[in-house]
C-alpha cells in the first residue's frame, strides 16, 4: 500500500539527516552539478531507500543529497524515475510524498526538453506555467489515501504564480532571460515525430518531454507548491533537419548549466527569505 511505502522510505531516510528540508529539488537530465553545491552533504542512493524503483538513465546519479543551499535546508533528487523505463506511474510519485513527508514545502522541478514553440532556440530556460499530460495515464490512478490528499485534486495552478513571477524578478536580477510556457509529456523512450510535434503546437505546447508531469501532479495531490524549468536542449522533430540524440540533451545542458544554477539558486535565497512556503 502506497501509504505505508511513503512511511517506511520517510523514517529510513529520517535516521539519515539531522535537518528537515524545506525546498526540495528535482534535477532532470545533464542538470545534475547543481548537487555539487549543496553544504553539509548528506547522500543516500535510491537503492538503499526501501520500495524506491532504480533510476537507469545516463545522466542521472541515482540519489537524494540533503544538505543546505543559500542557508536553506534542502533535499535535492540527482536523477529522477521515468515512466519509459518500466516504472509504474504510481512508483514515479513517490518521492515526491517521501519529501513531504520529510517536511517539504515548496517543490522545484527542472527537466531537459525539446523546443515545441518555433521561437525557442537551444540553451533557452522555460519556466513552465501549464502542462499536458499526453502519456494518458495518471499516477493518482487506484486507491486514493485521505492522508495523502483529496480524491479529486485541482489542478487549476499547477505551477504556482506567485514563485513563477518571483523566478522571474531573480532573472531580471541576474540578467537572463527565462521564456515561459506550457509543457507536455509524452511516455518515450522514443523521442516525439515531427506529426506529434506538431499536434503538440496546436494543442499549445511550448516544449515536450518525458517526465516531470506524474511528480507535479503528485506534488498539487499532497499540497505542496510547485516551480517547474525546463532547459530546451534541443528543437523538437522537424522543425530542424537534423536527427535527435541523448548526447545533444546533454551537451547542451552542460553549456548552460552555470546560467541554470544561477536561477535555481536564486529561486532558492529568494524564496526561503520571503518565506513563500
Amino acid at each position: 500500500m502506497k501509504n505505508i511505502k511513503i512511511k517506511e522510505a520517510s523514517k529510513f531516510l529520517e535516521g539519515k539527516i539531522s535537518e528537515r528540508p524545506i525546498i526540495g529539488i528535482i534535477l532532470g537530465s545533464g542538470l545534475g552539478e547543481l548537487a555539487e553545491q549543496v553544504e553539509d552533504r548528506v547522500l543516500v542512493k535510491y537503492s538503499e531507500v526501501p520500495h524506491l524503483p532504480e533510476s537507469t538513465v545516463k545522466g542521472h546519479a541515482g540519489q537524494f543529497v540533503f544538505g543546505n543551499l543559500e542557508g536553506c535546508p534542502v533535499v535535492m533528487m540527482q536523477g529522477r524515475f521515468h515512466y519509459y523505463e518500466g516504472n509504474k506511474m504510481e512508483d514515479l510519485s513517490l518521492p515526491v510524498y517521501i519529501m513531504k513527508e520529510l517536511g517539504v514545502k515548496i517543490l522545484i522541478v527542472t527537466n531537459a526538453a525539446g523546443g515545441a514553440n518555433l521561437d525557442f532556440e537551444p540553451g533557452n530556460l522555460m519556466l513552465i506555467n501549464d502542462h499536458i499530460n499526453f502519456a494518458l495515464t495518471n499516477p493518482l490512478i487506484g486507491k486514493n489515501y485521505e492522508e495523502l490528499g483529496p480524491r479529486f485534486p485541482d489542478m487549476s495552478e499547477p505551477y504556482d504564480r506567485i514563485l513563477i513571477k518571483e523566478a522571474h524578478k531573480v532573472a531580471r536580477e541576474n540578467s537572463v532571460v527565462l521564456r515561459e510556457g506550457c509543457y507536455m509529456m509524452f511516455s518515450g523512450p522514443t523521442y516525439e515525430t515531427p506529426a506529434e510535434v506538431r499536434m503538440a503546437r496546436i494543442m499549445g505546447a511550448d516544449a515536450v518531454g518525458m517526465s516531470t508531469v506524474p511528480e507535479v501532479i503528485a506534488a498539487k495531490h499532497c499540497g505542496l507548491k510547485v516551480l517547474g524549468i525546463s532547459c530546451i536542449t534541443n528543437m523538437a522533430a522537424g522543425i530542424l533537419d537534423q536527427p535527435l540524440s541523448h548526447t545533444e540533451v546533454i551537451e547542451t545542458s552542460a553549456r548552460v548549466k552555470n546560467t541554470f544554477i544561477t536561477i535555481v539558486k536564486g529561486c532558492i535565497r529568494q524564496f526561503y527569505k520571503e518565506e513563500l512556503y
